[in-house]
């Protein structure tokens, strides 16, 4: 329970993606995450509401926004949070990520918050585990509580998602956010348009119900929202675009093609941002418009109101009295 009142249940056992879930469902998530904003803001701002849990970041990829915000969510919630550092687990010496993961079931943790280089790979770990697992990001598949964090940066700005128009713009073929993001607005009833090369869009794009333009003045023409994305290179085996001189020329966001925008377009971006590259620094710190670092600040109510209502609902219960 929350200051009295006990959180409505939600249905999964764990929050592995967006796709899956309904516009109710996510509601309750963005609603409940409202209600830790202003906690966030206090002097004081701890709880116990998940006093005697374990939370346990098991990272196989670096991370700080993320890893640094579900260990504040934890702690925050009063709950016991252990960071598990790839390059001192087990796994260096041989261990597979499903030994890894027995053995910390065998310590009864109530959530693995899992970020993992390989998509469903963190899918195939829920399915060995006792506990709740949230996806923290894995490979180019699913990163559901950025989209979520998101959705509630513009629901706060702008009153509601339905009816406005969003524009994800670069790197969509590597980026997790994106999809998650896409399958989110889709549910929520906005419309989504993508703005790429189309060497960084995935084959067959259009069946995820957005639009495609490879032009930034086009796709951006009337738009709500414009969400930057970064260039993965981490993640690109081949040459996607000739230079980043080039690219930023084309795709990166400058004032001349986010005038094609409506005047109170908000500038978003998941971070790290890479400056010049897909977004110009006065763009990025322009504080009228530029919603980054609010992002950063929901990301910590998301994941307090994820991990909350993953550990006290009825799907945890149940799973605990079956044992699986």
């Amino acid at each position: 329970m929350t200051d009295g009142v006990a959180p409505a249940p939600f249905a999964h056992r764990h929050l592995l993606g967006i796709q899956g879930l309904s516009p109710p469902e996510i509601g309750l998530l963005l609603d409940r995450s409202e209600s830790y904003v202003e906690q966030n803001r206090r002097a004081d701002k701890k709880k116990s509401v998940l006093r005697g849990r374990t939370i346990i970041n098991l990272f196989f990829e670096a991370s700080t926004r993320t890893r640094t915000s579900f260990e504040l969510a934890g702690k925050r919630l009063g709950g016991d949070v252990i960071n598990m550092s790839l390059s001192t687990s087990a796994i260096k010496k041989g261990e597979t990520v499903m030994d890894t993961a027995m053995t910390l079931n065998a310590m009864h943790p109530d959530v693995l918050v899992v970020r993992h280089p390989e998509s469903g790979a963190v899918k195939l770990l829920s399915e060995q585990v006792n506990c709740a697992v949230v996806n923290a990001g894995d490979g180019s598949h699913e990163h559901p509580t950025q989209a979520l964090l998101d959705a509630l940066t513009i629901r706060r700005r702008k009153g509601r998602l339905s009816g406005l128009r969003v524009v994800i713009c670069g790197d969509v073929m590597h980026s997790r956010v994106a999809r998650s993001n896409i399958h989110l607005l889709n549910i929520m009833g906005a419309s989504v348009r993508l703005v790429a090369p189309a060497t960084l869009l995935p084959p067959e794009v259009e069946r995820l119900g957005v639009e495609v333009f490879h032009d930034m003045h086009a796709g951006l023409e009337g738009c709500d929202i414009v969400m930057m994305l970064r260039l993965q290179t981490e993640r690109m085996h081949a040459n996607f675009f000739p230079s980043v001189r080039e690219y930023f020329h084309f795709f990166g966001l400058d004032y001349d093609k986010l005038s094609r925008a409506n005047p109170e377009a908000l500038i978003m971006h998941p971070g790290p941002m890479n400056r010049g590259v897909e977004i110009d620094s006065v763009v990025a710190d322009d504080y009228g418009r530029s919603v980054i670092r609010e992002q950063v600040e929901m990301g910590v109510a998301v994941r307090m109101a994820c991990l909350e209502l993953l550990t006290l609902n009825p799907a945890a219960a149940d799973a605990d009295a079956r044992n699986i």
